[in-house]
């Protein structure tokens, strides 16, 4: 009788036991859940999902680029092209850069990690041939002093219709590019990159 009550005490406190490690374990399992969860939020950087594969948009346009500036914002550095006159057509990647016309390499002149090779589908001229920035080829277009992620912006100079670009940025990151309306007649095609994947 002993022995029985004692068995049975045993299995009551084995039953206990196991209930309380299957309810730990899928405390722990929930818990994994949500941190996996919370990872996989963390890790699109201030929800940016741009990657960093080549982008390429738009149709060639003869209205000439008038200028080239930078900013910093909060998840990302942005270069802005401005024309006079609508124009949305570029290419965007990372790799080597070589200016128009004259093919020489522009990675030894620009700063940065990496290199963005920017191709726009318009002139840095007018109707006449004449320069509309002022700047030749090979110049450093912009004072990236203090920018998170952009190192150097170098003009590629500008031949037959395309003007191209070498913008060095600290490490192969997220970019996208985007055409935007204004300011009146012009037009604006966007590069942001991101600080940080």
């Amino acid at each position: 009788m002993r022995i029985r009550s004692a068995l049975t005490a045993t299995a009551v406190v084995l039953a206990g036991v196991l209930a309380t490690a299957g309810s730990s374990a899928a405390g722990t399992s929930s818990a994994v859940g949500t941190s996996s969860a919370r990872a996989a939020t963390e890790a699109a950087y201030c929800g940016i999902t741009w990657g960093s594969g080549e982008k390429s948009a738009g149709a060639l346009s003869d209205a000439p680029l008038v200028d080239v500036r930078t900013g910093r914002h909060d998840c990302y550095d942005r270069v802005v092209f401005e024309f006079a006159g609508p124009v949305d057509g570029y290419t965007i990647g990372y790799g080597e850069t070589w200016t128009e016309g004259e093919g020489l390499a522009l990675s030894p002149y620009t700063a940065g990690g990496a290199l963005l090779r920017v191709s726009l589908r318009a002139p840095a001229y007018d109707a006449d041939h004449l320069g509309t920035v002022p700047y030749p080829v090979g110049t450093h277009v912009a004072n990236l002093l203090g920018y998170p992620t952009l190192r150097d912006v170098v003009f590629g100079g500008s031949f037959e219709g395309y003007s191209t670009f070498a913008v060095g940025v600290r490490a192969r990151l997220p970019f996208r590019a985007v055409v935007l309306a204004g300011p009146g007649t012009h037009s604006r095609i966007v590069l942001d990159v991101a600080h940080q994947w």
